[in-house]
């Protein structure tokens, strides 16, 4: 489906794109019904010479069709998409192994805090770093979200992920890449004047790559005279 929507790049893609999919047929089909009986019904009973328009009060039978059936669709749809939600966004969604990634935001930029040789979050050799987030493949990532202004969107297209940064609260997302390479984060919420160029790259590596960069950064680089 590259052609036509983003590529799959982690563990919610399938799921994402299939219940859209599924919902762009079902919403397909019933257009196509609903305007081939518009057409039908707006010849069949135009206006002719002598004939006379009358009043009917409907079929309840029919009534009760129509409106079931989206009814018991919309239903069902909210059943399956709601079993996504929970696997994605559900209080206990988070692998218990998922990398902590830490993320302010502000107008116009993203500040990526990422775990050091330690592994942990928040203590003094994490790597910070502006408008650039690196991680392993196959690895769950959690990103803690804050808002040092107004309201930011982490959206990651590839990654089938978007979450909302609210000034005053801590949000927590997570998702799982699956396919090496660099990505952009977008703000998918206006945030100011600057909101068209606030983007960063997110950096997807193997593990023998994400090591190079971890020993990379703890690498002291020598001034320039």
């Amino acid at each position: 489906m590259s052609w036509w929507l983003p590529r799959q790049a982690s563990t919610f893609g399938p799921a994402i794109d299939g219940l859209f999919i599924a919902i762009l047929i079902i919403t397909g089909i019933a257009f196509v019904i609903v305007e081939v009986g518009l057409v039908w019904f707006a010849i069949k009973y135009r206006g002719r010479p002598g004939r006379k328009a009358f009043y009917t009060h409907g079929v309840t039978k029919a009534e009760v069709i129509w409106t079931a059936i989206p009814a018991v669709t919309v239903v069902a749809l909210g059943l399956v998409s709601n079993h996504y939600w929970v696997e994605m966004k559900g209080r206990n969604s988070v692998p218990p192994d998922a990398m902590p990634i830490g993320v302010h935001v502000k107008q116009f930029e993203w500040s990526f805090m990422h775990p050091g040789p330690d592994g942990q979050l928040g203590t003094a050799d994490d790597i910070k770093l502006r408008n650039q987030l690196h991680i392993l493949l196959n690895r769950p990532v959690v990103v803690h979200l804050e808002a040092e202004d107004v309201i930011h969107s982490f959206f990651v297209p590839e990654f089938r992920v978007k979450q909302d940064a609210v000034p005053g609260m801590h949000i927590s997302a997570w998702f799982q890449a699956t396919d090496t390479g660099e990505y952009e984060i977008g703000c998918a919420e206006l945030c100011g004047m600057g909101h068209y160029k606030m983007r960063a790259r997110v950096f997807v590596h193997t593990p023998e790559a994400f090591q190079a960069w971890m020993t990379q950064q703890a690498t002291p680089t020598e001034a320039t005279p």
